[in-house]
């Protein structure tokens, strides 16, 4: 379904998506979301509270810290892969946003690491849609299996190429 307004500028935020990217797997609380991000933990739990409003993080069952503390763990629902998540500022969807992620996520990991190809192909309208559907298809495929294995993230983009149009 298209994501609500609410839902798609909670989703407009690199932070934020890197928040649920850290809660994927293991819930975390907002200071350790904080320390693994390098933020402070106030500007992080505003963060915290926007995905949580808009169902992208829930608290899993408050506990008590190392000093006494009350704890609250956030996980991440995987809500925002089942949206069509589209800025209603641009009518589109927030690509900048998702760029900015896997970059930064691409440098931090060390682009040495990173394992990547670019293609340039011509499609007609039909074939785009077969080729949105396929890739689709199979990242829903891997999105839902539930795995031991370790971690990994995946970015796909497609857009539309600015060289000529034959010879040169």
């Amino acid at each position: 379904r298209a994501a609500t307004d609410e839902e798609a500028r909670a989703m407009g935020s690199p932070l934020r998506l890197r928040i649920l990217r850290l809660c994927l797997d293991t819930p975390l609380t907002n200071k350790q979301i904080a320390q693994r991000l390098d933020r402070d933990p106030a500007s992080v739990l505003y963060h915290v509270r926007r995905l949580v409003q808009a169902g992208f993080l829930v608290p899993e069952e408050a506990r008590r810290g190392t000093r006494g503390a009350r704890e609250v763990p956030y996980r991440a629902t995987g809500k925002s892969y089942t949206l069509d998540v589209v800025d209603p500022k641009q009518e589109r969807v927030n690509t900048a946003a998702l760029v900015e992620v896997f970059i930064d996520d691409a440098r931090r990991v060390g682009l040495e690491n990173v394992e990547g190809a670019r293609l340039g192909i011509r499609l007609t309208p039909e074939e785009r849609e077969e080729l949105k559907h396929r890739l689709g298809a199979l990242l829903d495929d891997f999105a839902t299996r539930k795995s031991d294995g370790e971690a990994w993230s995946l970015f796909v983009g497609l857009h539309r190429d600015d060289r000529p149009v034959g010879p040169e």
